[in-house]
């Protein structure tokens, strides 16, 4: 193998930790963007086509240092696992992506469908929300599409909840790597947030049975855009296969979510750090 071959599978290998790495609670309500949880995967395919194992397998412990929810001013650490298990370019099981499949794909794009999971939002998670009822966790199918225009990525998802807020929310994205080596791979990017009316009532609308039952006042929140946000995360291996990660990420509420009586701080922060391994 020749020594760009070499690079470009070292390269493949830091990006496909650094996705990983960000998968401690993806599927929460979090400041953190949407591609920050599958940083790199199609970056991954554009250096690795031709030479993609057929069984990848990325291990790590992550905590995050969050707000109690959206639009919360007290901040909480979650702590939790994160894997990341994929099939060549096909199949994928990851605390990041969910599980899926790449329905097309080839060297700069892949569109699919996967199943991932909304943890919803206890209302004993801070006293602002007492009396208006939880949140419900349940399933998201989620349909994504990701174009590489190198050094640029263009992404957009939308998810639709099988139960829970029983809403639909989505994103677009646009990211890229700003430095990158087989053992250091930094990436940075805008988002933005769009949600339906189930979405936005039922994280940030009070209704009049709602209100009653607690200190705030009664709102209807509309769909549109919920928020805009910039991430960056930072992969470094340290020794072999074994890394460390660093992610973080800035988002600002708008509109309703912006206006909403539970929302206590518009601007939302969080910050990730793992520690995992690349099984290959």
């Amino acid at each position: 193998m020749n020594r760009g071959s070499q690079r470009r599978i070292g390269l493949a290998a830091a990006i496909l930790s650094l996705s990983a790495a960000t998968a401690t609670v993806a599927q929460t309500p979090s400041p953190m963007a949407e591609w920050e949880y599958s940083a790199g995967m199609q970056l991954r395919s554009y250096f690795l086509w031709g030479h993609i194992p057929k069984w990848e397998y990325n291990l790590g412990l992550s905590t995050e240092f969050e707000p109690k929810y959206d639009g919360a001013q007290q901040y909480h650490v979650q702590p939790g696992p994160n894997f990341d298990i994929r099939y060549r370019d096909l199949a994928f099981l990851s605390t990041g992506e969910g599980l899926g499949v790449n329905l097309l794909h080839a060297k700069t794009y892949r569109a699919g469908v996967a199943l991932t999971y909304d943890l919803g939002r206890a209302q004993h998670s801070d006293l602002r929300l007492r009396g208006i009822g939880d949140v419900q966790p349940g399933p998201e199918f989620k349909v994504f599409g990701e174009y590489v225009w190198f050094p640029v990525v263009f992404r957009a998802d939308l998810r639709r909840a099988l139960g829970g807020y029983n809403g639909s929310v989505g994103d677009l994205s646009v990211y890229m790597p700003v430095v990158g080596s087989e053992k250091f791979f930094v990436m940075v990017g805008p988002s933005l947030t769009f949600a339906d009316g189930n979405y936005m009532q039922n994280y940030f609308g009070i209704s009049e049975a709602q209100a009653q039952n607690s200190a705030l006042v009664p709102f209807r929140a509309v769909g549109g855009l919920k928020e805009i946000s910039l991430g960056a995360s930072a992969t470094w291996f340290f020794h072999d296969s074994w890394y460390v990660n660093a992610t973080g990420a800035c988002a600002r509420l708008l509109n309703d979510a912006e206006k909403s009586p539970t929302t206590e701080e518009t601007l939302q922060g969080v910050i990730s750090l793992t520690i995992g391994r690349d099984f290959e």
